[in-house]
């Protein structure tokens, strides 16, 4: 079977989704592609700094979510913890009906002339004018534009999401402990639930971790110190089948800022172009910003009116297509170099175990670093509008 489509995403995670509702509040179909049966939730829920709500707001769904997410004392900055489910079905709801096909793996990418072939597992063809690859860190498009695959950090996260059913007790505020080679955290995402992660540095036997959600939590118990008891109980608590585990992957900062971020008709979003670290909590705030961003710079590019036919009008929308890719991959290249970089120096000083990195930490480098989160966080990707 082959079919044609103006704009192809691939993966209907916050990237995709994020970018295929801009596209459509902007007058542009889309078809995004997902290899899952279902909505994916992995990772449970995240932090949502002032620019991700700037984002949200830009695409409308803003206002429904915090409904349903309390406000996290954040200084000046409005700072929540949502829930990924709940953000992935927002976006979902926006869009028209069939913009997403699931169960629908890309295996290859191929030229032809000015279009792009997308082969899928069930030999499905879709021919598109444009390509977008919002497929996680395994992206397929972004190795198809060249880039590497991402490199191991060194540590894995183990995260979970607790429900108590009832209050909780953590008010607003959210609890981070870091230090002796590990890094752990504790979110609210309402009055009843908590998100909480765990970073570690792996050795040889804790990978059978991976793949064992009893021995999962065991460990992290183990490995708490100590914390409050609504913390440890927030990990006793959890359902085995609300925690999952997975080694944390980076792509290299010169890798985006020498890299081709777009190639032609193709380009990359959230964790295709810049997997980070998940230090400074801004993973999927910038997945948030790509969508507007790469929304906009494409609705610029496919709205205006050609005044050529056949060949030539087929050149012509290719040329202002990669134009438009272009100018979105010159807004997102320093951003993206900037998130990547900070969360990983941040990431390594947290969580180092040496004695003289604990006493610099916790003497002069505490507020530093809570100043440089602060900073990212300050960011305004801009609306949707376009001239």
């Amino acid at each position: 079977m082959e079919l044609v489509e103006e704009v192809v995403i691939v993966g209907a995670g916050i990237a995709g989704l994020t970018t295929s509702l801009g596209l459509h509040r902007l007058g542009i179909r889309s078809l995004v592609l997902e290899s899952s049966a279902g909505l994916r939730v992995t990772g449970f829920a995240f932090t949502t700094w002032t620019n991700a709500w700037r984002a949200l707001d830009a695409v409308g769904i803003g206002h429904s979510l915090r409904q349903q997410h309390g406000f996290l004392d954040g200084g000046d900055h409005e700072v929540r913890c949502v829930r990924r489910k709940l953000l992935l079905e927002a976006l979902e709801k926006e869009l028209p009906d069939g913009t997403i096909r699931y169960s629908s793996k890309v295996v290859s990418i191929e030229e032809s002339g000015y279009l792009k072939l997308v082969h899928l597992a069930d030999d499905t063809i879709i021919k598109t004018k444009v390509l977008i690859g919002c497929d996680g860190v395994n992206s397929v498009v972004a190795r198809f534009i060249g880039f590497k695959k991402p490199a191991f950090a060194g540590r894995s996260a183990i995260r979970g999401y607790a429900d108590f059913k009832v209050n909780h007790g953590f008010g607003s505020k959210f609890l981070q402990l870091f230090g002796k080679g590990v890094r752990s955290g504790f979110l609210p995402c309402d009055d009843t639930t908590i998100y909480w992660f765990f970073t570690y540095i792996p050795t040889g036997q804790d990978k059978e971790l991976e793949d064992n959600p009893t021995e999962m939590k065991q460990f992290v118990l183990s490995k708490l110190g100590n914390v409050p008891d609504h913390a440890r109980t927030s990990v006793e608590i959890t359902e085995l089948d609300s925690i999952t585990s997975s080694p944390l992957r980076f792509r290299h900062p010169w890798e985006v800022l020498w890299g081709n971020i777009s190639k032609g008709n193709v380009s990359v979003a959230g964790d295709a172009l810049h997997p980070m670290t998940p230090d400074i909590g801004q993973g999927g705030c910038a997945a948030l910003e790509d969508g507007v961003v790469l929304a906009r710079c494409l609705a610029e590019a496919l709205k205006k009116e050609l005044n050529v036919e056949g060949k030539e009008k087929e050149r012509e929308e290719y040329k202002r297509v990669e134009m438009g890719l272009k100018k979105y991959a010159a807004e997102r290249r320093w951003r993206s170099f900037e998130l990547i970089s900070t969360a990983y120096i941040v990431g390594a000083i947290q969580q180092g175990d040496g004695k003289i990195m604990n006493i610099l930490r916790d003497a002069f480098l505490a507020k530093f670093l809570a100043g440089l989160l602060l900073k990212k966080a300050d960011f305004d990707c801009g609306k949707l509008n376009i001239s």
